[in-house]
This record gives C-alpha cells, structure tokens and sequence, in this order.
C-alpha cells in the first residue's frame, strides 16, 4: 500500500537544520480528520455546502478528486471550499481514488442514502496496521444493504435503507461515523451503541443538523438518528486541528522551546495536556490564546498507552515518542489502537536515540542529544515526529518522503519558520 501511495503523490524532502529552541506563535489548521466526513456527508446532500477553514492538505485534495469524479462541481476562495453536489452522476468510486486513503469507504454510505447504490475499491492509507472494513459492511448490511465483494471492488445495493437498532462490536470512529452518515436518509431511526467518543464525530453531527438531519448523542457511546426527506444548503467552518496543535507542543517540548497557539482545541486534549504536563512542559490559556513554556519539558513517561478517546491518541504517539528520546530518564509506551505505529522507532535510533521495541511495547531510555542524519517518513505521523527530532538534533536532517506528512498537514514548513526554525522543501 505504501507503494500505490508514493505513486499519486509528488515525492519530496524536507530539510531541517536543528538544535533552537523554537519561539513564537503559530495558527492552527482546520481539522483533518473533521474535515473529511462532512465532504463524504456533503454527497447527501442535492446542493452547495461551503466549508469555512478547510485545510488545503493532501487527503483534502485525494477526497476533493473523488467527489469530482461522482460529478460535483467543486471551488476554493482560500480556505473556504465550495462543494455543489447538485448534479452527481457516477457511484463507483475506482480504485486509483480509494487506495489513497483509509476514510474513503465512508462515502459508500453516502451513495447508498443518495442513490441506493454505490461501489468502491478496497480503501488504503497509511501503513500502521491493520484497519479491517468489516465494522462498516455489517453496519450498511444492517441497515438493508445487499453488498457483493469482487476481487477488486465492493459493490453495494441498499433500495429501502432502514433504521435499525445497532451495536459496534467494537469502538471505531470511522464506522461510527460511517453509521451515522448511512442513518441520515434511512427511513425511521437509528440507534447506534458503543459508538466512538471522538470530538470529530460531535463535529460530523453539528455540520449535519445544521443540513437539516437529526442526530443526538454524538460525543457519547449512544447516537440516535432519526432519518430526514432531504437536506438544505448550509455553511460550516472547519475546527482547528487538535493533533496538529499537540504537535507543534510537541515540537516545543523536543526543542525546549515556549509558543503561542492562537486557536487552541484544548477542550479536545485533556489527555496529551497531561501527558505535557508530565514531562514538565507549562501552558497558560491568555486571552483565549495558549502559551507554552517547554523549556523544562525534558521529564520521562514511566507508562504511556494510547487509548480510544478521551484517551491518549495514537496520533500523538510518535510525535511524544521523539520527545521523550530526550528525556532525562526511561519512558515505557504502549500501543494499542495500531499494532504496526513503531516504524519511526528504526529512524529516531539512526539519529541516536535509544529505543527497544518489543511487540506493542516501547522502551526508551533518553539521551542528551540526538544528531542529524537523513531518514524516511513512512507514513504520516511518523513523518511528523522525524521532522520533531531534525529540529532537536544537532546538525542537518532530511526527511525523506515529506509528501506524506502533507496529507496532514498544510503548511508545517511555514509554522515552523513563523517559530523560528529553519527548514526548506525540496521536490525530487
């Protein structure tokens, strides 16, 4: 899957020369993973949705090119994107879209509540694990969905979509998601339990009701969605990115550094704030700005899990994971949303840091100084938590594979320099 990846993105490098503390204030981007479910929803919908601050990264471009492909007519003024889906035609979704990204299957439920059909490639993304789909066909199938499986496409028929009473056998945010899409157009109500708690489904759930549906409970393990005629034209604007923002804490806990983040998600960070807070970094809310002295964020983790929200993000992982390479003292990470989210472990060694991985375990015992070196993103948050660790080594870093990074993030290069840090980009 990497390898289908590298082949519908521009590969690039990211230069980082480290070893400053970073300074100085930086803006939040609109949420990525908010974003992506209200422009599958947007296909409900026989209209225009305009989504105020929507960020202008890779996965935006990948999903902005399969909406396309169905036959919506799409604009940009800025961070605004104007999305009419008046006019769709095509329900297959081939596979040179969907390989490029795991949150593409969401939109065969849209399809299905606006056509009763819909087909799409087996989904990619990332290489951190297995994500298997099979929360989301028994969902659609529960709901009245006749789904084929061919060798290189699921193709699904759902005439007479219908609420039901469901219950995820697991917690997922993207087959709650997906339910709650599905549930939208569905004659009746759902009932979804044992749904995820993520604050991008509370979003999803805010940008629909204010289309005309009606979904309650969303942000708990209970969402009731009663299904609606139709849907109106709306406009909504995009939350800032709460693993964006715990990124850039990140990066200024790695380079003992104090910022300012000017739109701060910090209701949606309790978890990593603690964490922050462990490792001796500060905050202050001022204003309704977020100050962050790192300066004596250099304390070990004794145990660190990720968790389903409200706990520890595995998205954050590898960016905490660099930091902690330069703790004073040994840090013990567990991983349990993602069994394979250790591969940036190899390169932060390379760079000099001392980590042993053991299954789902890793320990790392933190040295003074990491050195720069060249080393490879292999998937996005991995890429993150590298460019993390070129701005605190010592030296020059390139990161090889910064396309990847930019399916997350939209401008990490200019927020870097607006810290004070010295970067450039270079296109191969």
């Amino acid at each position: 899957m990497l390898r289908e990846v590298f082949e519908v993105l521009d590969l690039k490098n990211i230069r980082i020369w480290g070893g400053r503390p970073l300074e100085g204030t930086v803006n939040i981007q609109g949420s990525k993973n908010a974003v992506l479910p209200m422009m599958a929803a947007a296909v409900l919908h026989k209209g225009v949705t305009v989504l105020h601050g929507c960020p202008r990264i890779a996965d935006v471009f990948c999903m902005e090119k399969i909406l396309s492909h169905l036959g919506a007519k799409i604009s940009w003024k800025g961070n605004s994107l104007y999305l009419d889906c008046s006019s769709l035609k095509n329900t297959d979704i081939p596979e040179q879209y969907a390989c490029q990204m795991r949150c593409s299957i969401i939109l065969l439920g849209a399809l299905l509540g606006r056509f009763g059909r819909g087909a799409i490639a087996p989904p990619g993304g990332c290489v951190i694990g297995e994500r298997p789909i099979d929360l989301h066909l028994s969902m659609l199938e529960a709901l009245g969905t006749h789904i084929e499986e061919h060798e290189d496409l699921l193709r699904a028929y759902a005439p007479d979509l219908h609420g039901r009473d469901l219950r995820f056998q697991q917690q997922s945010v993207g087959a709650t998601e997906h339910g709650i899409i599905t549930a939208v157009l569905a004659k009746g109500v759902t009932y979804l339990e044992n749904c995820a708690r993520e604050p991008e489904i509370l979003w999803l759930a805010r940008f629909l009701n204010g289309m005309g549906a009606s979904v309650k409970g969303a942000g708990t393990g209970e969402i009731l969605v009663e299904g609606v005629a139709a849907l109106r034209d709306s406009v909504f604007t995009v939350p800032p990115d709460r693993i964006v923002a715990g990124t850039y804490l990140c990066a200024a806990a790695a380079t003992r550094g104090k910022i300012c983040i000017e739109n701060p998600p910090v209701s949606e960070l309790p978890s990593f704030l603690g964490i922050y807070g462990k490792m001796g970094g500060q905050y202050d809310m001022v204003g309704g700005k977020l100050i962050a002295d790192a300066s004596r964020a250099y304390g070990p983790i004794t145990r660190l899990e990720t968790e389903v929200y409200p706990g520890f993000s595995t998205d954050l992982q590898s960016p905490v994971m660099a930091v902690l390479s330069l703790a004073r003292g040994k840090s013990h990470i567990r991983e349990n949303i993602f069994e394979d989210r250790f591969r940036v472990a190899e390169d932060l060694v390379h760079m000099g840091a001392h980590i042993r991985i053991n299954g789902r375990d890793a320990y790392i015992d933190g040295t003074e100084r990491l050195r720069g070196c060249r080393v490879t993103a292999q998937e996005l948050r991995g890429g993150a938590a590298l460019i993390l660790a070129g701005l605190a080594a010592e030296g020059e870093t390139t990161v090889e594979n910064f396309q990847l990074v930019e399916r997350g993030y939209e401008h990490i290069q200019e927020d870097i320099r607006c810290l004070g840090g010295t970067v450039s980009v270079e296109e191969i």
